[in-house]
């Protein structure tokens, strides 16, 4: 018999694979099937952070692309005044950017001090180290609070409690998420492979979530419909390729097996790119929630 010891990447592989098959067909799994059972059952190991990009921090902040500015001006007009806003698991501040244009003052909060110390310095934006559940913003005092691209990583319950805590009678909630990129269809096919066939069992079971729009989430709020919205960026082939190693599954994978996924898939990618010096329209549609608290 081999042992978890003797092939710890094959352990990886396999788990991997069999916690994300449950996971399609029961999503709530992924609270009991996260990076394999722990020592013991507690409420601790089910709820505490879990940083997967502390260590990419400053590939993060290079090559995750910016939202677009007006989705920003869409929300501030929602939101009852514009005194305050909070962006949770900021990372490294690319939603707080957008807000500071619209909010005399922003706070932007985040669990991992690496991702933060990445963050471009803003004048209206406040940085601060603290979990999604435990913002330390006073009662009532937001006016919005946004999470891009990380609800799914929250304990949720908690994280709605804190949220009607700290904001203002009429406040709103917009969180969004984004899948995978599109640029054409045969770029589109070896990222598609990359991603679901490569690195599928080193994706954390959260990522699900985001695969489904985050229709598996609650969601306690007064729902408000909202307008579409897509990020756009034109890259070449070197800024698409540092993308790629932003991902958290890109790391794990490294981690378990001391292979390089996205160099492996670099000549394919070349061949369907053409010319690595052509910028080249890529496009993340987003998926929003956006709920008024009363």
């Amino acid at each position: 018999m081999i042992s978890i010891e003797e092939q710890p990447e094959l352990y990886t592989k396999v788990f991997g694979s069999v916690r994300r098959a449950l996971s399609r067909r029961f999503p709530y799994a992924i609270y009991f099937l996260r990076d394999g059972p722990p020592k013991r059952w507690t409420k601790r190991s089910m709820t505490a952070f879990r940083d997967h990009f502390s260590a990419l921090a400053g590939n993060y902040a290079r090559y995750r692309p910016g939202y677009p500015a007006a989705l920003f001006e869409y929300l501030a007009d929602l939101a009852p005044s514009h005194r305050k806003a909070w962006d949770c698991a900021t990372g490294s501040g690319q939603a707080a950017l957008g807000l500071a244009a619209h909010f005399e003052s922003v706070v932007a909060t985040d669990a991992s001090a690496e991702q933060l110390a990445a963050a471009e310095p803003i004048s209206k934006v406040v940085y601060r180290v603290a979990p999604a559940e435990r913002s330390g913003l006073e009662k009532g005092s937001v006016d919005l609070v946004t999470v891009a691209q990380a609800l799914h990583w929250f304990d949720v319950d908690r994280f709605y409690t804190e949220v009607r805590r700290v904001l203002a009678p009429g406040g709103v909630i917009a969180v969004w998420c984004y899948n995978l990129l599109s640029v054409d269809e045969a770029v589109d096919a070896v990222i598609d492979r990359l991603y679901s066939h490569v690195l599928e069992p080193y994706w954390p079971l959260e990522r699900r979530f985001v695969e489904n729009g985050y229709r598996g989430l609650p969601f306690p709020f007064r729902e408000i419909e909202p307008l579409g919205y897509s990020m756009e960026a034109h890259w070449d082939l070197a800024r698409l390729l540092g993308y790629l190693n932003s991902w958290s599954a890109t790391n794990r994978f490294t981690e378990a097996t001391r292979r390089d996924a996205v160099e492996e898939i670099r000549r394919v990618l070349e061949d369907a790119w053409g010319d690595p010096s052509k910028l080249r329209r890529v496009c993340w549609p987003l998926t929003l929630r956006i709920g008024r608290f009363e």
